[in-house]
Parts: structure tokens; sequence; C-alpha cells
């Protein structure tokens, strides 16, 4: 019989981690981080992971399992999630997947298309010509891909890039491998929680954190992985509140200006994560943060009745059961 999965998702800031940390709690379960920061090793204080001492004993998995100059895709993410999803579910606990990157979410639940990997030389090229000729990536993806072009903005390099970079190794348009379909995950009945905040508390609340990330040593933080070695181009120093400190480590900024930019991009990310997960099919949206009691219990709630219903997964423990 299918075991229940609970994913708890939202932007950041919206407490999905204490969520997950009651719903684990309540009902046995592990923990499986869903965002594209927390996999990084030595990025603690700008990702907003809960620390060890914070984790109540919980099992968390897919934390620090990526050096800060690793590129970690999608796909890679899904393969090792689904991988851990199932031996989680083999020692009779409840998998909580908790995290606000919606296309690793959809990559672990949905899969991805069959397309070929990364090249790193050609995506450089690509990226290149963009950059010498603005606009000449949308208007060879016209040539080679309509279907997509009209998909993708013409100013969005990340994707045109990798549609050129599907087009160009497999021969074949991003389109046509997108229809051809992908490999759901298997073997789960899915519960989508989601967590939605007033949107002014939100952005209040996400002030006074990239502040706080600040004064509780962020940029000293950025100051020990780049004296590990690691490039101030690293894929993980580009993210958020990183890239500030890096700025302000090189000079180029003051520390209330790397504030000001970090809230201002933090809160920007935030709207589009809402944006992303507001056309996702299946989401159960609790309208607070998730540390909220009122909210929690709704949460507990909406999995007992997943739990009781008759096809409910009938192995779980019954003294878990509320």
């Amino acid at each position: 019989m299918d075991r229940l999965l609970v994913a708890v998702v939202g932007p950041t800031g919206s407490g999905k981690s204490d969520l997950a940390l009651e719903i684990a709690g309540a009902y046995d379960g592990e923990i499986v981080n869903c965002d594209s920061v927390q996999v990084y090793r030595y990025l603690d204080i700008g990702t907003a992971k809960t620390p060890p001492g914070g984790r109540r004993g919980i099992p968390h998995h897919m934390l620090d399992i990526a050096e800060p100059d690793e590129l970690v895709t999608a796909g890679d993410y899904s393969a090792q999630a689904r991988t851990i999803l199932t031996e989680i579910a083999s020692r009779g606990k409840l998998p909580v997947v908790a995290g606000g990157t919606g296309f690793y979410l959809r990559a672990l639940l949905d899969g991805l298309f069959a397309g070929p990997r990364r090249d790193a030389s050609l995506r450089k090229r690509l990226s290149d010509r963009e950059g010498k000729r603005s606009g000449s990536l949308h208007r060879l993806l016209r040539r080679l891909d309509a279907a997509s072009a009209r998909r993708i903005h013409a100013n969005d390099t990340n994707k045109l890039v990798r549609a050129l970079e599907v087009c160009l190794l497999a021969r074949r348009p991003l389109s046509v491998l997108h229809a051809e379909g992908r490999e759901p995950l298997c073997g789960f009945r899915l519960l989508k929680i989601g967590v939605a905040p007033p949107r002014e508390q939100l952005y209040a609340r996400l002030d006074r954190r990239s502040r706080l990330m600040f004064e509780n040593g962020l940029i000293e933080e950025t100051q020990r992985i780049l004296s590990l070695g690691y490039s101030p181009e690293s894929k993980a120093l580009l993210s958020l509140g990183y890239k500030e400190a890096v700025r302000v480590l090189r000079g180029g900024i003051s520390v209330e200006e790397a504030i000001a930019q970090t809230q201002l991009g933090t809160r920007r990310y935030a709207k589009r994560q809402l944006t992303w997960f507001r056309r996702e099919a299946g989401i159960e949206w609790l309208n607070g943060f998730g540390q909220d009691a009122g909210i929690q219990a709704a949460a507990k709630e909406k999995i007992a009745a997943r739990i009781h219903s008759p096809a409910g997964d009938e192995t779980f423990p019954r003294s878990l059961r509320i």
C-alpha cells in the first residue's frame, strides 16, 4: 500500500521548517530538505538553516550534501531525495519534505524529462553570445524550437541557455522532449500543505530576518567560506545575502547597503515563490505562519484525515493517530 508523503511548501520566512518539525514530531517523521541553498555546506546563517540543536532529535536529510562550488541540479536533487524517501518509508516513518524551491519539488514529485546533462563549455559560449548581442539567444531558439521560444521570455537567459543546450546536444527540441512525458514519484500518497502568511507581515518578518543575519555574523561566515579557498563566484555564494556579503568584503558597498539590498531581494524572491506555488495543483493552503499553533493544529488535522481515510496507510502506529 502506498505510504503517505507530506510536503510543506511556501515562501521563505513563512515558518515551513517549524511546521515540518511539528508534523514530524507528532507523526514519527523524518524531514527532507527542499531548499536549493541549504544543500550547501558551511552556509548556515544566510540560509536560515535549522541548527542541529533545534532539530528536536528528528533526522534531517538533504542538508549539507554539496560543496559551495558544486552545481546541484534539480535532477541531482530528485535522484538523491527519492532514494531517501524510500528509505524513510521502509523504516515505517513519515517522510516530510519541506522547502521553498519549487523546481526541486516538481522534479521530485513529477520527474524531469530525459534531457542531456549540462555542458559547461557550451553554456558559456551561449551566455557570451547573449552578452555580445542581446536577444540573440531568443532569436536562435525561435528557429530551433518555436514552441519553447513562445514560452520563455526573451530576457530569461538561464532558461534560454538550457533550452538551446538541450536542442544542440539532444538534436531535438526541448518542447518535444517535454511532451514525451516524465517519470513521476511512485509508491506514495501525497499531501501538499502550503503556508501563506499575510503579505505585509511576511515582508516585515523578512526585513527583520535579513538584518539579523548580518548582525549575527553573515559577513564573517562568508569570509570563512572564502578562506577555505572557494571563489566568490561559486554557485552558493551567488545566493541572496552571500553575494551582498561578498560585496561588503570587497569594499563595494556598506553593511547597511548590503542589508537593504538583501531585504529587497528577499521580498522579491518570496513574491516569486508565492506566484510559483499558487500555480501548482493540489496544494492545501493555510493562511498564517508555520509557527502559529492554529496553523499547526490545522495541518495535523489534514494529516489525520488522510491517515483515517479509506485509502489511508494502515501501517501507521495507532498511537500516532490524532
